[in-house]
């Protein structure tokens, strides 16, 4: 089976959380090709569970693919390029679906000792789907010993593998912070409330959380990517909207965070006479890698010789935190090598990772 063209297929068919319903329909008549002797099967909004019966099981070990894309409008000159307007895999979730397959289709011809269950998961771009899935009664029936996952690395050569134990990806939360006072003519200020003025002042204040309430030994960030306020030059703003996320390395460092964030945005009220709402929106737990399954796997990669390299933590977010809260195992690092990285428009990974990822990952299982 190629594995390189079901990649393409998918990669057509982008969609966003919880609306893959293409993308469904597509795995589950990929799944259905496979020999089904030993193979268990369960969906899940638009995702999708499958157990492949072990030879002598004693545990459920887990592999975890997300399955949603972006909304972003592809700008490669790809044969197989998005057949989705506004929306494309800029994240290398349809390499993750194609190598998910590959490992179950090997194993559904020779299984293992143990049972694996496949978690093909929705929403990971958001709103997040790991956590309502970890809550649901499928998973539930079926709750693994023990999970991992893998996420391209545009930045590493085909053949690397990079991870490392404790956290790997941060803790982050969306920010939206809405702001109403009064509007008027420009040429008469006095009698209105300006919100550019306001929300200005708003993200240079938040960004001193960061300086002077986080420990300058830890690692946190506050970025608004989006601020909207007026209609023309010559109207004061009655408005405006902020847009941001928050990303730290402790749970500890976002709840001061967050409880600074509402202070900071109290005194605005009472500073410009103006209300304020705040919406924390979708958060996601960092990405903590456990001890024991990790440097297994790293044990493994360096018996293989493989190219290992020990990552740095990164302000990545990544709903598989959840997962590895409630459950022990890991995340790593595959190197792709594209000239363009995760999120771009232009991301084109080299597709000669996929069979390496298949075979590597199989004969990791094959080794438990």
């Amino acid at each position: 089976m190629d594995f390189i063209k079901i990649r393409r297929e998918l990669h057509q068919i982008p969609e966003i959380g919880f609306k893959e319903f293409k993308t469904q329909e597509y795995l589950l008549k990929i799944i259905k090709r496979f020999n089904n002797t030993n193979l268990e099967l369960k969906t899940w909004k638009t995702g999708i569970l499958v157990k492949v019966k072990g030879r002598n099981s004693s545990k459920i070990i887990a592999y975890r693919t997300d399955i949603d894309a972006l909304p972003i409008t592809e700008l490669t000159e790809l044969e197989y390029k998005s057949n989705h307007d506004g929306y494309m895999h800029a994240c290398g979730h349809d390499l993750h679906m194609a190598i998910a397959l590959g490992i179950l289709h090997r194993i559904t011809e020779n299984p293992l000792k143990d049972d694996v269950l496949f978690i093909f998961q929705p929403a990971e771009e958001g709103p997040g789907g790991a956590k309502p899935l970890l809550e649901s009664e499928e998973l539930k029936e079926w709750w693994p010993d023990e999970v991992f996952a893998l996420h391209v690395a545009p930045e590493y050569p085909v053949g690397t593998i990079a991870t490392k134990t404790g956290v790997l990806f941060a803790h982050t939360s969306e920010l939206f912070i809405d702001i109403l006072g009064k509007g008027g003519h420009a040429a008469f200020p006095h009698n209105t409330r300006d919100m550019v003025v306001a929300s200005a002042q708003l993200v240079n204040l938040i960004q001193t959380i960061i300086s002077r309430n986080i420990n300058p030994l830890d690692a946190a960030v506050i970025t608004f990517g989006k601020l909207h306020a007026g209609t023309a030059n010559n109207i004061i703003s009655e408005t405006a909207r902020l847009e941001g996320t928050i990303r730290t390395f402790t749970e500890e460092s976002m709840n001061v965070i967050k409880q600074r964030v509402v202070e900071v945005v109290n005194g605005i009220e009472q500073v410009y006479n103006c209300k304020a709402t705040i919406n924390f929106g979708s958060a996601y737990y960092g990405v903590f890698n456990h001890d024991i399954q990790t440097n297994n796997f790293i044990k493994f990669l360096r018996d293989e010789q493989t190219n290992f390299v020990e990552a740095n933590s990164a302000m990545t977010g990544e709903d598989f935190g959840f997962m590895l809260k409630e459950i022990p195992g890991f995340m790593f690092w595959l190197g792709v090598e594209s000239d363009y990285g995760l999120h771009n428009a232009r991301l084109n990974p080299n597709e000669k990772a996929i069979p390496f990822a298949i075979n590597l990952i199989e004969k990791y299982l094959r080794s438990k």
